[in-house]
């Protein structure tokens, strides 16, 4: 009887020492890093052509306070994902002014948690441009973070340099 209990016990061992994980901490400040950029041809809802960019990034969050809800009410329309676009002028990358065509306007990401016991959140994320104006010799950047919902601001991820009229996939 001994003899034949042994594997049992031995299994349950096991399985428990597996089931053991320290579970994994990160920072309550968001991290962000920019994965690709891709550049293709499309048309705008007027059937124009122009060009869309496709920015890609990984993110993580400690304690899983990212997004935000949709204003209601007397609320106005907020934003957690900030942009710099920078322009190439005579070789260099100079940064743009608000007023430029392709600088990109507010996004928000929208609300997300996790639900149990750990908050942690990762993932990628999304955020498409639309080109409707831009010239064959147009290059850019853009440096961009996020926020979470206690304002706490991740670190500052940046692309490479961007050619708007070559349909191209960016990875730095």
């Amino acid at each position: 009887m001994r003899i034949k209990s042994y594997p049992v016990v031995m299994l349950i061992f096991l399985l428990s020492l597996g089931s053991c994980r320290k579970i994994v901490q990160l920072s309550n400040i968001p991290f962000i890093k920019f994965n690709s950029f891709s550049i293709g041809d499309t048309l705008d809802i007027l059937g124009n052509h122009s060009k869309a960019g496709k920015l890609n990034f990984y993110f993580e969050d400690g304690d899983g306070d990212l997004g935000l809800d949709v204003p209601s009410g007397d609320q106005t329309d907020s934003t957690n994902l900030f942009f710099t676009l920078y322009r190439k002028v005579n070789g260099s990358m100079v940064a743009a002014s608000h007023g430029d065509p392709l600088y990109p306007s507010a996004f928000r990401i929208p609300y997300m948690e996790r639900l149990g016991q750990n908050k942690i959140l990762k993932g990628i994320i999304s955020v498409t441009f639309l080109y409707n104006f831009y010239s064959p010799d147009d290059t850019i950047k853009y440096d961009f973070y996020l926020e979470d919902r206690a304002l706490n601001k991740s670190n500052v991820a940046s692309t490479g340099e961007i050619v708007i009229s070559v349909n191209n996939i960016y990875t730095k």
